[in-house]
């Protein structure tokens, strides 16, 4: 089943505000419902942020110290299941190679209500 052209349009939003960084985030922080679930495992380890206050909180972390020249790539959009699965490359010159992986959505009236981040390729990080 193809996606329909409103999640898509929520998806590709999405990706434009968060490849602004902190300029975007009122534009990203437009797409998610009140009581959206964020799940992402960029500390280490796997951490859920529930509602706006802690998904727009969690972002503002990352944005901190940001890798150098990242680029945030759109690659395919799908429907998985009851999700819509976006799968996704991640470059900056501190990567020896590209992160990849695919986020799974679920959207409803318009607006993000979970987003789970999932990385399938790490690019191997610091010194040999």
């Amino acid at each position: 089943m193809p996606v329909s052209n409103e999640d898509r349009g929520v998806v590709e939003s999405l990706f434009k505000a968060m490849q602004a960084g902190p300029a975007g985030e009122k534009e990203m922080m437009s797409l998610f419902a009140s009581d959206a679930v964020f799940v992402e495992p960029f500390s280490g380890q796997v951490q859920t942020h529930n509602g706006t206050d802690a998904i727009r909180a969690s972002f503002q972390e990352m944005w901190r110290d940001p890798a150098p020249g990242l680029k945030l790539m759109l690659d395919r959009v799908d429907v998985d299941g009851d999700c819509v699965r976006a799968e996704w490359t991640c470059t900056s010159a501190v990567f020896p190679t590209p992160m990849r992986g695919h986020d799974l959505f679920t959207i409803q009236a318009g607006k993000i209500t979970r987003l789970e981040i999932v990385v399938t390729d790490m690019p191997p990080m610091g010194g040999p």
